[in-house]
């Protein structure tokens, strides 16, 4: 198993019809954890031709992150396929007046889409992986919005949340983490088809 040392937890993707994904026991940061799953998701894409695991995790990581955070009714959940759609809503997820991009693999579409969010009033966020981060930014600064988007990693987008509701606790980011792989597996039940995209927690 991946541990989650600093939350006292294990987790790995829970693909269906297939061998669950393995790994060491090296204990992990707390960014690290979900790096961790987000990896054993593309590792999966990569060798499932046609499908898109990593920015699946991804979106409704995020997604559920917020439910945590401001509890749920606040925003509306999409399938993987269906969110960001072209002509659709501002974002993946829109709260206020902040809409908000979640992609593994930042692009001029989605850039335009934050100038798109500007010029309707709107405050653009983009959440990306690791690699993607310094893509997103050259890409915005290459058009002039370098200073009007944020974009944010998505582990320390998630990780900070989570040591902030737990209350900076051992215990507390225990419940924080479950709490949110719960809500996560709600979110895949409620919008998606393909059970595979569950994370298992072990203790």
């Amino acid at each position: 198993m991946r541990q989650l040392n600093r939350f006292g937890l294990s987790a790995f993707m829970n693909f269906s019809r297939v061998s669950h994904l393995r790994s060491n026991s090296m204990p992990l940061e707390a960014c690290a954890q979900w790096r961790d799953v987000i990896e054993q998701a593309v590792e999966r894409q990569n060798t499932t031709p046609g499908m898109y695991y990593g920015g699946a995790v991804l979106q409704h990581l995020v997604g559920a992150k917020l439910d945590c955070a401001l509890g749920k009714g606040h925003l509306v959940h999409n399938s993987f396929s269906a969110a960001d759609a072209p002509g659709a809503r501002p974002g993946d997820f829109f709260l206020g007046d902040t809409a908000i991009h979640v992609t593994t693999s930042p692009g001029e579409a989605v850039i335009e889409r934050c100038r798109e969010n500007l010029n309707d009033g709107y405050r653009p966020i983009l959440v990306t992986l690791q690699h993607g981060l310094t893509v997103a930014e050259g890409l915005a600064n290459n058009v002039g919005l370098g200073d009007r988007i944020d974009i944010f990693e998505i582990e320390q987008f998630v990780a900070l949340n989570l040591y902030e509701i737990g209350k900076f606790a051992a215990d507390g980011r225990k419940v924080a983490v479950t709490d949110m792989v719960d809500r996560y597996n709600e979110i895949v039940d409620e919008v998606e088809t393909d059970p595979s995209l569950k994370i298992e927690l072990r203790r």
